[in-house]
């Protein structure tokens, strides 16, 4: 294995790692916060006790996809996941510059986090092009899961912990992906 497939397989575990660890350490930190009903832009509010940390994950996870992407679509030999991964990533950077009570609004804000919404969905639904088998439909299950349960979160009740489930599982994807990768020759 390359030196930089090395480094992009576990940019593939880091970036869920911080991402994810960002939202359980704030909102653990976070008082009042409810995870189950509210967003986890709202721990990167503009004067939110947890904003640093938030947006400190937020900044992880932007960083670290693309070059994870870069792996990822060589590995499986795709374009459209590779730009997908990315896409995840520089929406997540547009997320943490436009947070929610900045001084442009939440539009923009909301704009970004639906872009990185479909980017994450849309990841899995492409790398399953490129599988076989399990792993296929697997991939498959997991992009269109990710899909109702972030549509789910615009909705009303429960919309933290629906948020969490739809990039959660697209997050669990990255992780298996990597370790994949990883136990590749």
């Amino acid at each position: 294995m390359t030196a930089a497939r090395r480094v992009g397989a576990l940019c593939g575990i880091a970036a869920p790692v911080s991402f994810v660890g960002g939202w359980v350490v704030a909102g653990a930190r976070a008082s009042g916060y409810s995870p189950v009903q509210e967003h986890i832009s709202e721990l990167a509010r503009v004067g939110a006790q947890t904003q640093p940390l938030m947006t400190a994950g937020l900044l992880g996870f932007g960083v670290l996809a693309p070059v994870w992407a870069a792996t990822l679509g060589r590995s499986l030999r795709s374009r459209a996941l590779r730009t997908s991964v990315t896409a995840a990533g520089v929406t997540t950077l547009a997320v943490a510059a436009l947070p929610l009570g900045g001084p442009l609004g939440d539009g923009p804000h909301a704009v970004a986090a639906g872009a990185a919404y479909v980017a994450m969905a849309s990841s899995p639904l492409l790398g399953g092009r490129r599988l076989t088998g399990t792993a296929r439909w697997a991939s498959y299950a997991t992009g269109a899961a990710s899909a109702a349960l972030l549509v789910g979160s615009t909705l009303g009740e429960a919309s933290g912990a629906l948020q969490r489930a739809g990039l959660g599982v697209v997050d669990a994807w990255f992780v298996a992906m990597a370790v994949r990768e990883l136990r590749r020759p």
